[in-house]
């Protein structure tokens, strides 16, 4: 389980680099509001499972 202190910096690394904020911003007015709100659940949803995952 200590793993993943070692992958987390990697892991927010790549999508730092592979997500431009325009780009996303764009692509979420496009997809519509509903779309964006799951979205957002579904991120926050992630990144409270990987916070409760390292601090075991």
């Amino acid at each position: 389980m200590k793993n993943y202190r070692f992958l987390l910096p990697f892991c927010l690394l790549l999508l730092t680099f592979s997500l431009s904020s325009c780009d996303l911003v764009g692509d979420i007015f496009k997809a519509g509001a509903w779309t964006a709100l799951i979205g957002v659940f579904l991120v926050v949803l992630l990144l409270w499972f990987l916070v409760r995952k390292i601090r075991r």
